[in-house]
């Protein structure tokens, strides 16, 4: 009835090689060369229709310390799973926990009742028992899957999922590594969520100082920076906030290695590697780069997109990206840096085992502007955000990169031997309904709705919002703050073009507006002000195409996950708008998707920045 799960574990018993990671051995990867039958990152992979995992505690020492972890099989992160796209799948998930779990199927389009939320699709899985899910894999890519209960994404529940198309792919590759980020903290994540109620600043060990401030002067001169410090300070923000929880108390993790483990994929010279990125991380946004390749960035979220070759990327929390690199007789350094410049995930790609590529200095740490603040286009303002004392009598709109940001890849792929990459057929989803939106309809034709009822001019003086941004705009061209302009080819979400055009598109009937907000002394966090025990569901008539649009008010980005569908991005792609399922929206940006609401159910809308979830940031999509 069903075909049986294969089971490869490499090397040695995955137990004991957690426990030793902070002794600093390598790991060491090498898949066979054919592309189904890799290892896809030194993890478990399971493969098949029917799957069996247990979620249990297990004992770990990352940084020199034991502690315990929630995993999967005995797995952090939880062994890859491999579905193929026509295939009906079949996972018995057992709780041997003291404590109510969940898995949910990040991205994956499915029935609600199989999504795996607490509360909105079922009531959890109960200690000592076992919940079924099952469900038709409708579409390929790259994705993952979490607990959605409690904070145990946290502590380790959480890992990769392949599903894989049944056709062939256009772009051709030799073989493939699962490259899983992720954010380690010895610490109970109730004790963060404490340590950010009582101080929001908590782990920002990197605030303005005197010597700062007499270097700005110098180089702004003292009235300047004076204002600067007063209107910042009247604001009660800091231009350092960039991560609220940071290198301080997190070791940044690569497939669940920290950096002096130095996990190790090898590879033949002139192969082409691709590597599948998942940023499974609660709270780090992840800026990557492999120094001396090329990247060539061939699927976002899940979907194909049209090739484009870049130096760096940056992705947010829960984002996908899949890459295809071709390296030489060296070692590279897979560089993972957070956001914040606080610390560093890595990995080696080497030809031979014991190579070690070199690891690059951190980047400067960049700064908030007034382009953040949502003033970004005030007179007279000048932008400098990648580090240094950025000066608020001096900021505007960080500089939108033209197409010379990143370089298209299908002038450059023929160098790389990937034959088939320009015609990129899809192997996702297709051509969906609503996919195709180009331009928004003039705004009497389409009515405009806040999502939660209110009037968003009512928004300043509410205790749960500390800022509401004077100018939101788009920011799709930027790469962000501390990436714009730092000498390297950064992907932004406008080089993104879906790699076939939808020939079916539907116009939005309506528009939802939504916006982002927060108050960072109180560490609060929600939609329109309200937290989500305060904020009404979200209704959508079932087959409707409704447009999202977000304005995020707050100075920090939201990584915002929509359950059950996959969107249009309206980044000006024409009818090739890229399909994701979450956005990373940075701060004063005013953004737009479209979906059309074809599966019925209670769905999920929330940040993916775990403690902004828990605080409020989360409202309920109701399709009926």
């Amino acid at each position: 009835m069903s075909d049986p799960v294969i089971a490869r574990s490499f090397f040695w018993n995955r137990r004991r090689f957690v426990q030793g990671l902070a002794a600093g051995g390598a790991a060491l990867s090498w898949p066979r060369s054919v592309r189904a039958e890799a290892n896809l990152g030194g993890m478990p992979l399971l493969e098949g229709n029917t799957f069996n995992l247990d979620i249990a505690p297990l004992a770990v020492n990352i940084t020199g310390r034991r502690r315990t972890a929630t995993a999967v099989n005995g797995s952090l992160p939880g062994p890859i799973l491999r579905f193929r796209e026509g295939d009906v799948v079949t996972l018995n998930v057992t709780n041997k926990l003291s404590a109510p779990t969940s898995i949910h199927w990040h991205g994956v389009l499915l029935p609600n009742a199989m999504d795996g939320v607490p509360g909105l699709t079922f009531r959890g899985i109960m200690p000592g028992e076992t919940f079924t899910y099952r469900f038709p894999v409708k579409q390929s890519g790259t994705y993952w899957y979490h607990s959605h209960s409690g904070m145990q994404e946290q502590t380790g529940l959480y890992g990769p999922l392949i599903l894989e198309p049944r056709t062939k792919e256009s772009y051709v590759y030799d073989r493939e590594y699962v490259v899983m980020l992720s954010d380690w903290t010895d610490d109970n994540p109730t004790t963060i969520m404490s340590n950010l109620k009582q101080q929001s600043d908590y782990y920002n060990y990197h605030q303005r100082t005197l010597g700062t401030f007499v270097a700005d002067a110098k180089r702004d001169g003292l009235g300047a920076t004076l204002k600067d410090r007063l209107d910042w300070g009247a604001m009660r923000m800091s231009p350092t906030d960039i991560m609220d929880v940071t290198g301080a108390t997190y070791t940044f993790l690569v497939n669940g290695h920290p950096p002096a483990a130095n996990w190790t994929a090898l590879f033949h010279p002139g192969e082409r590697v691709r590597l599948r990125f998942i940023n499974g991380s609660s709270m780090t946004t992840f800026d990557v780069r492999i120094p001396e390749l090329n990247l060539i960035v061939v699927q976002a979220d899940g979907s194909d997109v049209v090739p484009v070759m870049v130096d760096e990327f940056r992705i947010g929390v829960a984002e996908t990206y899949d890459v295809i690199v071709q390296p030489d007789n060296d070692a590279y350094t897979i560089f993972a840096q957070a956001e914040d410049c606080s610390g560093y995930a890595r990995a080696t790609l080497a030809p031979r085992p014991g190579m070690i590529g070199a690891v690059p200095p951190l980047d400067p740490r960049p700064m908030k502007t007034m382009a953040d603040m949502g003033m970004g286009n005030m007179a007279g303002m000048n932008a400098n955000s990648s580090g240094g004392g950025a000066t608020m009598a001096g900021m505007s709109q960080s500089p939108a990169p033209s197409s010379g940001n990143s370089t298209s890849a299908m002038d450059s792929v023929s160098n790389m031997d990937m034959s088939g990459m320009s015609s990129m057929g899809s192997t996702t989803q297709g051509n969906m309904p609503g996919m195709g939106q180009t331009t928004m309809p003039a705004a009497a034709r389409i009515p405009t709705v806040n999502a939660s009822g209110v009037d968003p001019a009512t928004l300043a003086g509410n205790p749960n919002v500390d800022n509401v941004a004077m100018m939101p705009q788009s920011r799709l061209a930027e790469a962000g703050d501390g990436l714009d302009g730092n000498g390297r080819r950064n992907l932004t979400y406008a080089d993104l073009a879906a790699s076939e055009p939808a020939e079916d598109a539907a116009l939005p009937t309506r528009e939802i507006e939504f916006h982002l907000t927060g108050n960072m002394e109180r560490f609060t966090w929600g939609f329109d002000g309200k937290a989500f025990s305060e904020a009404p569901p979200v209704h959508v008539k079932l087959g409707e195409c409704v447009r999202f649009v977000l304005i995020n008010d707050t100075m920090m980005e939201h990584p915002i996950h929509l359950h059950g569908f996959l969107f249009a991005l309206e980044n000006g792609q024409g009818n090739q708008l890229p399909r994701k399922h979450t956005i990373n929206v940075k701060p004063n940006e005013k953004v737009g998707f479209v979906f059309v609401a074809d599966t019925p159910g209670y769905w999920a809308f929330h940040c993916h920045l775990l403690y902004h979830m828990e605080m409020g940031m989360f409202r309920t999509v109701v399709v009926s």
